[in-house]
């Protein structure tokens, strides 16, 4: 299994059974990204939100690769009216596809696709936990705040092996409250996401893994963009 960091919150996952996944595919006008929309093949695509830096290039990768994207009902209502292929969901959902499972599972922040004219509603953002064929599992929080059910839910119903979380501050958690998130999700690895695009997500990505594995038994791997965690 292959975990490559797109930049931003963009991450291509790279199964046993070669099926990629993307998430939140911000591809053409992140900054950071060192790959082309061209480069890159699609199995499935999921969405955590509608703003334009994680909805980003998924109506075109989706149509290039006949990629069905995982995303909450408002927006596979838009996607649907598009004719590309979705699997509408909502929190506390699971649904399967290419022999893995998606849990849609709850994230805090806002939602609505700052895409379309006039900022089109979006329902509400989201993370997922993906069961691997292999099942190992991942957590993908989306952009979210620090939240109780990270140390209930998340932690001691779904357990993830690997955590992808933000620390980016202004519009998510920061490296403190993300370093608190590490104790309460316990997870064996993190890779941070979320920062370092713009200078108003500037983090030290190094201070946040000397936090986390000074106080828990998780390692933070930090990955630069295009930069792949294997396992």
């Amino acid at each position: 299994m292959k975990i490559k960091w797109l930049g931003h919150s963009a991450f291509l996952i790279s199964t046993l059974n070669k099926v990629n996944i993307l998430i939140d595919p911000f591809i053409r006008d992140n900054p950071s990204c060192p790959v082309e929309v061209d480069d890159l093949k699609a199995d499935i695509i999921c969405v955590t939100h509608g703003h334009k830096d994680h909805f980003g290039d998924t109506v075109e990768l989706a149509e290039k690769n006949g990629a069905t994207i995982i995303c909450n009902h408002e927006h596979s209502v838009y996607l649907s009216q598009q004719e590309l292929e979705t699997m509408g969901m909502n929190k506390g959902g699971t649904v399967k596809s290419e022999g893995i499972s998606f849990t849609m599972v709850n994230a805090f922040h806002s939602s609505d696709m700052d895409f379309v004219d006039g900022i089109g509603p979006g329902g509400s953002s989201c993370g997922f936990i993906l069961e691997l064929e292999n099942n190992r599992k991942i957590y993908h929080s989306g952009d979210t705040c620090i939240f109780g059910d990270m140390k209930t839910v998340i932690r001691d119903i779904y357990r993830p092996h690997i955590a992808l979380l933000p620390i980016g501050d202004r519009y998510t958690m920061g490296v403190m409250e993300a370093s608190i998130a590490a104790n309460w999700i316990e997870p064996e690895v993190i890779i941070p996401m979320h920062y370092n695009t713009f200078p108003v997500i500037e983090q030290d990505p190094y201070r946040y893994k000397k936090m986390v594995e000074m106080s828990t038994n998780t390692k933070v791997a930090i990955l630069k963009p295009g930069e792949t965690y294997q396992e």
